[in-house]
């Protein structure tokens, strides 16, 4: 079983590579639960990896164009760790954004079992 540690760094390893895919194949629970700020737009919360993989689907639908993004270093405490994240993109209908975020994911036996992002 992976710890915290190493999750976070196969996570980080696969953020450069852009690899959502497997990042979610791979790490994520799937009973794992994504959480959203209340004034986010678009679905704030998913249970399931199929519901997770439909909020990401309708997020990137509102994108026209993606033009760059990072993903920092993983900071590890217990059971959690955090990113720091963000992109530059044209959305559908609003223009050129910049966007940073915290990503903090919770892990319980091997997998990352909760996802919440605060921008």
């Amino acid at each position: 079983m992976m710890s915290t540690k190493d999750i976070a760094k196969r996570f980080y390893e696969l953020a450069q590579q852009n690899n959502w895919e497997a990042i979610y194949k791979e790490l994520y629970s799937p009973k794992a639960k994504s959480i959203e700020p209340p004034h986010s737009q678009g679905l704030k919360y998913a249970e399931g990896m199929e519901a997770i993989k439909e909020k990401g689907k309708q997020w990137n639908d509102t994108i026209e164009t993606f033009h760059s993004g990072f993903c920092n270093e993983p900071q590890v405490a217990s059971n959690y760790f955090t990113c720091t994240m963000g992109f530059e993109a044209t959305m559908k209908g609003r223009g050129r954004i910049n966007m940073e975020e915290v990503a903090l994911y919770e892990v319980k036996d091997g997998k990352i079992v909760s996802e919440q992002f605060f921008y």
